[in-house]
């Protein structure tokens, strides 16, 4: 009676425990199996399914933890009649809806006000891993001694010492010890400093650039952004119903320029602009900072790999300039870290963050209250220097191999010099489709970004791709760039030679 639901091979990647567990599930709450009758002996059932007695045991105990099982001694383990009369119930309660009218058709396009999925966006492959050359960008080569220290944080975490601390609802509230974190080892490496009231957690950057744009922008608001920018932010935009004025980034960053006057808010990214990883130079940022003052601007900062600058000395942000509190400075704490984890925040004056607070409030009242205290402890405990200092060292050597490589193997392109980040702005022949570059690029195993996507302007010149390279093994990085400059020369006969 249970076959069926062991038919299939477990999962080696997952606890064999957990899969058995969930199979089991499944077949009582099917009524597979007769409540009057106990479950196959853990010898006999590990037998069966080829696993060990031991294994088979837990998982019984832990069903009738749960309530799935009962036990009686000398007996076996039997289905808990409740449960499956529980389940029966739900499932009589769905039949009911059979002496309802026909269903009238719900046109999902006839009521939306707006299609998200419609909009122009980047695409990248799930399953990019599989691909022996992938130069996406976004990701990093995981750090073995960071997710250890991790886990020992996340367990010291769910300590009595630290459970009461985030086991209930903080409300709109963030954890103290995280904020007091920011403001200690954070922010004084950008330059400025803050109190806890100017302090918001956020769940990643991005997030963070949403509630600042939802605060300060309506239809019609004019923004200033960089061109070519940031997709998901210029989305965000336009989707509030702002007018988008396109900046020109050039090898200084963004060109700070008369258009500025009609603006009411600028978002930039100045330690490593999106997508050309340019860093701006101290002249502009001065610049910045005194048309912001003469137009009155709101600037959003978006500081989001910040401490990764290889060559020079570190620029001062702009919040560090900042002498009327206009700008919102955004940060993530997880990008350099784990980008799956999806922690950021934002540093802004008191009534500002109080406002975020509120919006915050009513979209998630606060990111997950464990993972805020366990990265707080990652911080106190010095992992994350250490981890910045081990990812600078790692990346520094990568950089210097793509720039190598990208110089021998590919002579008919251009790269963006660059001080840092993890990725290179590479502007390929003019000739070229981007989208046939990168379908074949693909197909000989080399994962790129197209660039044409990032461009507001529609006389820009679009001939550009963008490699990450914090996820490739630098040995495979010249290999990579060698497979992809004979790509380039196969497509665009003029590079042949």
């Amino acid at each position: 009676m249970l076959d069926p639901y062991f038919s299939t091979p477990f999962d080696p990647d997952r606890r064999l425990q957990h899969q058995i567990q969930e199979r089991l599930i499944e077949a009582i709450l099917a009524g597979a199996w007769p409540t009057h009758e106990p479950l196959p002996a853990t010898r006999v059932m590990s037998k069966t399914i080829g696993v060990s007695r031991n294994t088979i045991s837990l998982v019984y105990e832990r069903l009738a933890e749960d309530g799935y099982l009962i036990p009686l001694p000398r007996r076996g383990f039997f289905v808990n009649d409740k449960a499956v009369r529980e389940r029966l119930s739900l499932r009589q309660g769905g039949e009911m809806n059979s002496g309802l009218p026909d269903p009238h058709p719900f046109e999902l396009r006839n009521r939306l006000k707006i299609s998200y999925v419609e909009q122009e966006n980047i695409h990248k492959p799930s399953d990019w891993r599989r691909f022996p050359y992938p130069f996406v960008y976004g990701q990093i080569d995981p750090d073995k001694t960071s997710v250890t220290r991790w886990r020992d944080c996340v367990r010291l975490a769910g300590t009595a010492q630290h459970a009461p601390k985030w086991i209930s609802d903080l409300v709109d509230s963030d954890d103290p010890m995280l904020v007091d974190q920011i403001i200690r080892k954070i922010l004084p490496q950008r330059g400025f400093r803050a109190n806890p009231n100017n302090i918001l957690v956020t769940v990643g950057a991005q997030n963070a650039i949403y509630l600042a744009a939802r605060l300060f922008c309506e239809d019609g608001t004019r923004v200033a952004l960089e061109d070519p920018g940031y997709v998901d932010t210029r989305n965000i935009f336009l989707t509030m119903g702002a007018k988008i004025s396109p900046q020109v980034v050039d090898s200084f960053g963004m060109r700070v320029t008369p258009e500025l006057a009609d603006a009411e808010l600028v978002y930039i990214t100045p330690s490593h602009q999106s997508p050309t990883n340019v860093t701006m130079s101290l002249d502009r940022r001065l610049a910045l900072m005194a048309a912001a003052e003469s137009h009155d601007l709101v600037i959003i900062e978006d500081e989001y790999e910040h401490e990764l600058n290889f060559v020079g000395a570190q620029k001062p942000s702009l919040k560090s300039l900042d002498r009327s509190e206009r700008v919102l400075h955004v940060g993530s704490l997880s990008k350099p870290l784990f980008p799956g984890l999806r922690l950021g925040f934002i540093s802004a004056r008191a009534d500002i963050i109080e406002e975020l607070r509120a919006l915050r409030r009513l979209m998630y009242r606060h990111p997950p209250a464990q993972d805020q205290r366990a990265m707080a402890l990652f911080l106190a405990e010095g992992h994350y220097d250490s981890h910045i200092r081990r990812l600078r060292k790692t990346l520094a050597s990568k950089w210097r191999t793509i720039f190598s490589a990208a110089e021998t193997h590919m002579p008919m392109c251009e790269v963006t010099p660059t001080t840092g980040g993890t990725g290179i702005w590479v502007r390929v022949p003019e000739e070229l489709d981007l989208a046939e570059l990168q379908r074949e690029a693909e197909a000989d195993g080399v994962l790129l970004e197209r660039g044409d996507l990032r461009f507001l302007r529609p006389d820009a010149h679009r001939s550009y791709i963008r490699l990450g390279f914090g996820a490739i093994a630098e040995d495979k990085i010249a290999p990579g760039l060698k497979r992809l400059g004979a790509v380039i020369r196969r497509l665009d006969p003029k590079a042949r030679g």
